[in-house]
C-alpha cells in the first residue's frame, strides 16, 4: 500500500468515527434516537444553559452536529462541515469550560477533541476515498476554508457571546419536607 493510500484510508477512517459520533450526537437532539431527548426536551435544556431562544439553539445545535457529522462522514464539502460541526463544539465547551478540562468531572474534553477532529478535517480535506473527490473537489476549494471557519467563529462567537447566565437547576423536594422537614427543620439542600 503506498503512503497516499494509507493517509486516504486513515482520513476516511478518521471522518467516519468522527462525523459518525456527530451525527449521533445530533439526532439525540433533534430525533430522540440513541436515548436522546428530542427536540422539546433539548430546547428546554438550551434554556436553562442560557441558550435563548431554546428551540432555534436545540436546532441549530442538532443540524450542526448531525448535518455537520453527516457530510464529514461522506466527505462531501468537508471544508463546511469541519468548520459547522467545530463551530457547534464551542457552544458545548462554554456549557462545560466551568468544570474543567476532564470529561469525568463534567468538563470540556469531549467536546474540545470533536471539535478540532472536525476542524482538523476540515482544513485537511477529505482524501481520495470521499464523495468531495468524487466531485472533482466542486465543494472542497482552498478558498472555502477560509470562508467556512470564518463564517463559524463569527457564528460561534456570537452564539457564545449572547449566552445569558445559565438557570441553576431546581432541587427536587425531599420527603422529609413535604412531612413537615427534617429534625433542624431545614430540608435537604444537597441538590441545589
Amino acid at each position: 500500500m503506498s503512503r497516499l493510500n494509507r493517509k486516504d484510508l486513515g482520513l476516511l477512517a478518521l471522518r467516519v468515527a468522527t462525523g459518525g459520533v456527530l451525527v449521533a450526537h445530533g439526532t439525540q437532539k433533534l430525533f430522540g434516537w440513541f436515548g436522546g431527548g428530542g427536540l422539546d426536551a433539548t430546547a428546554q435544556a438550551m434554556e436553562h444553559m442560557g441558550f435563548t431562544p431554546g428551540r432555534q439553539s436545540a436546532l441549530a445545535a442538532g443540524v450542526g452536529e448531525a448535518g455537520g457529522g453527516a457530510l464529514l462522514a461522506l466527505g462531501l464539502a468537508t471544508p463546511a462541515a469541519g468548520a459547522a460541526a467545530a463551530g457547534t463544539m464551542v457552544g458545548a465547551i462554554s456549557v462545560h469550560r466551568p468544570n474543567g478540562f476532564f470529561a469525568m468531572g463534567g468538563g470540556y474534553e469531549y467536546p474540545a477533541f470533536l471539535g478540532v477532529s472536525a476542524a482538523f478535517l476540515g482544513i485537511a480535506g477529505p482524501g481520495r476515498y470521499s464523495l468531495d473527490h468524487l466531485t472533482r473537489h466542486w465543494f472542497n476549494r482552498t478558498a472555502y476554508v477560509f470562508i467556512a471557519f470564518a463564517a463559524s467563529a463569527v457564528a460561534a462567537t456570537a452564539v457564545v457571546a449572547s449566552r445569558t447566565a445559565p438557570v441553576p437547576p431546581v432541587a427536587a423536594p425531599d420527603a422529609r419536607e413535604e412531612e413537615g422537614g427534617d429534625e433542624d427543620g431545614g430540608g435537604d439542600l444537597a441538590g441545589v
